[in-house]
């Protein structure tokens, strides 16, 4: 399948799925007629492989890692669960910082009285001075 197609059958655009063969995630053989790369149906299962890891927000790196277990008949689960495992303790890290962002955030809008005065605690916030630029 053209590359094209691959893409439409992922879910992927076609940017990513050139990206993907380009750093050899996926390696779809070249057709020595035209020069173009043809997709096969193991390259499609791994392009949707990756699309999914990478939704959960595994990196390029975790996903080579991943689809090296999934290829890897003979693989520990023990590994990917470990792997999953620490995806989750990512997750949770980034919560708890999206959590404090939040409250910090919500703090200046609170502090804000949005009417028509110049004086905003949220620019002052943001830049760590007055709100006001200096001159």
């Amino acid at each position: 399948m053209t590359i094209k197609d691959a893409a439409e059958r992922s879910g992927l655009s076609v940017k990513t799925v050139r990206y993907y063969a380009n750093i050899g995630l996926v390696a779809p053989q070249k057709n020595e007629t035209n020069g173009y790369r043809e997709y096969e149906n193991t390259d499609l299962a791994k392009l949707k492989f990756v699309g999914t890891a990478r939704k959960f927000d595994f990196s390029i790196d975790q996903c080579r890692e991943l689809l090296g277990l999934f290829e890897d008949e003979a693989r520990s689960s023990r590994e990917v669960k470990a792997l999953t495992l620490s995806k989750i303790e990512e997750i949770d890290a980034r919560l708890l910082e999206l959590q404090s962002l939040r409250a910090e955030l919500s703090a200046l809008a609170n502090a804000c009285e949005g009417d028509d005065r110049p004086n905003c605690p949220i620019l002052a916030g943001l830049s760590g001075t007055s709100g006001k630029p200096e001159a």
